[in-house]
């Protein structure tokens, strides 16, 4: 499988095309928006979440709720497009200097300068537009397929925030996912404990009010997914590899760890590797799940769990100095509409991008064009490593 995105931030439309999903999967609007609709919430979100109120539209590939094999495409309406049509449209026009809005001061820690270099944009909205986290809706919408193609093999993923400006959540991630999401979808950080909850929200308030933003780290757990995903035999064929990609492009992301991650740089082999067990009704199995599911770039049966670090938001309403592209005189940096802290609505997209890099490897692994095809195919993987 895989998928293309295409938007701008102030453009008419958000659109993904996917292509490889097996024909006979229950797929509907509702699904999807449901997952729209928890991007678009969490403590600290800005002006944008107000205008706009995601749905998808299904253009191709979807028919009577089911998948016909074909590429399907989605589509998300932005509303705010109606004001930026001037601006924003593709149409030509007789003096480009002249169109307002013009962005010439580049934003320390965003794309904005680097973009402009590499494609010769005088006006970097050529570039802030596609690097907008605007993108990610179309990722959310891809994700919500694959946990429905994950779903029907009967694989479950969750999310959660564990940190947000340097407030931890500790708790222990319930055994049934289920719980897990009742739980972080009635915080409005997606965290656990409602005590951190206040803290984390504290955290974000104190930061709005100095003009400043703040980041964190957010965690995804999978559940169910067959020993072997994955492969040793090719670098770039190592799903944790694949995976730390994925969850690396998303927005803000700067650093990847899986299971105990960076922590075991303290710890001895004694207390990082995952002692191997067997038993007639299971088959292997391993006693600790330290390594997060992972043992030389392949699933081990264990639950996958993976965790993303989120850089505080690069635009601020204090901003940093910065340098007029055109002038080259010192500037504070432009503004534009922001979230304060973006990582409860983070822990969404790295959810569905998590759940896209599964279900891919799914279909590589098993193939098939009908949707039972895959299944009969990932139970007889499953009965085999419970025999072996």
């Amino acid at each position: 499988m895989r998928y293309l995105t295409a938007s701008e931030s102030h453009g008419p439309q958000v659109t993904a095309i996917i292509e490889g999903v097996p024909a006979g999967l229950t797929l509907t609007a509702e699904v999807i928006n449901e997952e729209l609709r928890r991007r678009q919430g969490g403590y600290g979100r800005g002006r944008r979440m107000k205008i706009e109120t995601d749905q998808i539209q299904f253009l191709n590939g979807v028919r009577h709720g089911k998948t016909t094999g074909a590429p399907i495409t989605l589509v998300v309406e932005n509303k705010d497009w109606k004001n930026w049509v001037d601006i924003m449209g593709p149409d030509p026009v007789d003096d480009p200097t002249a169109i307002k809005k013009q962005v010439t001061r580049p934003r320390p820690g965003h794309a904005d300068l680097n973009g402009a270099i590499k494609y010769g944009h005088r006006d970097m909205r050529n570039v802030l537009e596609r690097s907008s986290a605007r993108e990610t809706a179309a990722r959310v919408a891809v994700g919500a397929v694959a946990k429905e193609l994950l779903k029907a093999v009967g694989i479950e993923v969750g999310g959660r925030v564990v940190n947000i400006g340097g407030v931890w959540d500790q708790t222990e991630v319930p055994e049934d996912l289920a719980v897990l999401r009742e739980k972080t979808e009635a915080s409005e950080v997606r965290c656990l404990d409602p005590e951190v909850e206040e803290k984390m929200k504290q955290a974000i308030d104190q930061a709005k009010d100095n003009g400043d933003s703040v980041g964190g780290i957010v965690e995804v757990i999978v559940k169910g997914a067959p020993i072997g995903l994955g492969s040793h035999v090719h670098y770039d064929r190592k799903l944790d590899a694949r995976m730390a990609l994925a969850v690396m492009s998303i927005n803000a992301f700067k650093g990847v760890e899986f299971g105990e991650g960076f922590e075991m740089a303290n710890l001895p082999g004694s207390q990082v590797h995952d002692e191997i067990i067997w038993s007639k009704e299971e088959g292997f199995s391993r006693k600790t799940n330290r390594l997060g599911g992972f043992e030389g770039g392949m699933t081990n049966g264990m639950p996958i769990v993976v965790r993303g670090v989120m850089k505080p938001i690069p635009t601020l309403y204090k901003p940093l100095q910065s340098v007029d592209i055109d002038t080259k005189e010192t500037f504070a940096a432009s503004i534009e509409r922001t979230d304060n802290c973006a990582v409860p609505a983070a822990s969404v997209v790295c959810e569905s991008v998590v759940a896209w890099e599964v279900a891919r490897e799914l279909m590589e692994t098993f193939g098939g064009d009908r949707l039972e095809e895959l299944v009969q195919r990932v139970q007889e993987r499953r009965d085999w490593a419970r025999e072996f």
